[in-house]
C-alpha cells in the first residue's frame, strides 16, 4: 500500500473528545440533505432486515464452493475456524482499547500526516462529506515502532509485539481466503504467482472506535464507502455496528458471530475476477450505550503488480470489462473520481447487466 495519498484526501484535522460530549454536535449531525440516500442516518426498517451474511466454516470440506457463492452473491461473509487463537483476537481487542482511551492529547502526538496514512486521526474519507462521522482510527502501514513510541514512550514494545503477531497470521489468513476465492472460480493458485498461502501482499492494519453517542439515530459511525484492496478481514467486538448494502433489502446489519471474522470483498478483487464478485458496500452506524471496537486487516497485492481481469476467465463473449490497474494507481482514481472509480478504469459494460453495488450514490474509502 502506498506510503501517501493525494493532497486531495488529506483528512479533517477535527479530533474530538467524545467522552466529554452530551449532546451531538451539529458538526455530526447528518440528514437526508447532507448526505447521498444511502448514507442516510439507520432507520428501524433497517434493523428489521433478518437476513445477513453467510458464516462459513473454513474446515467444511464444501468451504471453497461456499466462499464462492457468497462472493458471488453477497461481496462479504463471515468465517470460523480461520486458525487465528482467540487469545490473539481477545489481546487485539485489549490493545486498541488502550489506544483510544487515551487522553486526546496523547494520541494527537502520533497523529496522521496531512499526506500520510499511518498514525491517528478522523476516517480519512471525512474531507469528502459536509459532516464528520463519530469514530476515530489508527492505521498501521510497515512498522507501527515509531508511533508506538509516541503514544507509549516507556512501554511501547507491548504495542509493538501484538500488532506484528497479529499481522503476521492475518497475512497467513488473507492467502488461504485468496486460494479459495481463486479456486472457486477455476482459478489455480499457480497461475496468480502472487497470491496465496505463502505469499506476500501489501496490507495496512486499521483500528476503529465507535464511541457511545448521545444521538445515534442522527450519527454517522463511517459513511457507506467500499474498499480499495483486494479483500477486507474484520475482527469486531461483541457490539453490533457493521452493515452492508443488500440490493434487495437495504442495509443488512452483521451481527458479531464469537470466534467469527468478517471478509468482504474490495474493489480489485472485483477487476480481478471481472465483475463475478461485486465489492460490497459497507457502513458502520453507532449506539447509546456502548463502544464498538473494529480491526481491520486491508490485503492488496505488492505495489509493482497491475491488477486486471484473470486471462482463464475471459473469452469472445467474456471480454475483459477493466484495464490493468496497480493499487496505487487505483487509489489515485479514488482520490479522483471517488464513486466513479471503478467506471474509470472500466473498458465496456457486461452484457449480463451486472452492475456493481458501489456504481451508486455514495463516496469511497481512500485507504
Amino acid at each position: 500500500m502506498p506510503s501517501r495519498v493525494s493532497d486531495a484526501i488529506k483528512p479533517h484535522k477535527h479530533v474530538l473528545d467524545f467522552t466529554s460530549l452530551q449532546e451531538l454536535p451539529e458538526s455530526h449531525a447528518w440528514s437526508s440533505l447532507d448526505s447521498p440516500s444511502s448514507n442516510n442516518p439507520p432507520t428501524a426498517a433497517d434493523s428489521s432486515v433478518s437476513e445477513s451474511v453467510p458464516v462459513i466454516d473454513l474446515d467444511n470440506p464444501n468451504a471453497q464452493e461456499l466462499v464462492g457463492r457468497a462472493c458471488k452473491t453477497w461481496g462479504a461473509f463471515q468465517v470460523m475456524n480461520h486458525g487465528i487463537e482467540t487469545s490473539l483476537l481477545d489481546r487485539i481487542e485489549s490493545t486498541g482499547k488502550s489506544l483510544f482511551s487515551l487522553p486526546t492529547h496523547q494520541k494527537l502526538k502520533a497523529a496522521r500526516a496531512a499526506d500520510g496514512v499511518s498514525g491517528y486521526g478522523v476516517a480519512r474519507i471525512s474531507s469528502f462529506f459536509s459532516k464528520l462521522m463519530w469514530s476515530e482510527g489508527f492505521t498501521i502501514l510497515g512498522s507501527p515502532l515509531e508511533h508506538a513510541r509516541q503514544l507509549w514512550p516507556h512501554d511501547y514494545n507491548h504495542f509493538c509485539g501484538i500488532i506484528e503477531e497479529y499481522e503476521k497470521e492475518m497475512q497467513k489468513l488473507a492467502g488461504r481466503l485468496m486460494g479459495l476465492m481463486l479456486g472457486s472460480l477455476g482459478i489455480a493458485q499457480e497461475d496468480v504467482d502472487w497470491a496465496g498461502p505463502n505469499k506476500e501482499g501489501a496490507a495496512a492494519i486499521q483500528l476503529n472506535s465507535y464511541p457511545a453517542c448521545p444521538d445515534p439515530d442522527r450519527a454517522m459511525g463511517l459513511a457507506a464507502h467500499t474498499d480499495s484492496t483486494l479483500l477486507t478481514i474484520l475482527y469486531q467486538n461483541n457490539t453490533s455496528g457493521l452493515q452492508v448494502l443488500r440490493d434487495a433489502s437495504g442495509w443488512v446489519t452483521v451481527p458479531p458471530v464469537p470466534g467469527a471474522l468478517v471478509v468482504n470483498i474490495g474493489d480489485l478483487l472485483h477487476i480481478l475476477s471481472n465483475g463475478s464478485y461485486p465489492s460490497v458496500l459497507h457502513r458502520a452506524v453507532v449506539n447509546r450505550t456502548q463502544q464498538r471496537l473494529s480491526v481491520a486487516y486491508l490485503y492488496g497485492p505488492p505495489s509493482n503488480v497491475q491488477i486486471s481481469p484473470l486471462s482463464k476467465l475471459l473469452d469472445p463473449t467474456h471480454p475483459p470489462l477493466y484495464r490493468p490497474v496497480t493499487w496505487t494507481e487505483y487509489l489515485g482514481a479514488k482520490a479522483k473520481h471517488f464513486n466513479e472509480a471503478l467506471s474509470s478504469v472500466q473498458l465496456c459494460i457486461p452484457r449480463t447487466g451486472l452492475v456493481n453495488q458501489n456504481n451508486v450514490e455514495n463516496r469511497v474509502e481512500i485507504i
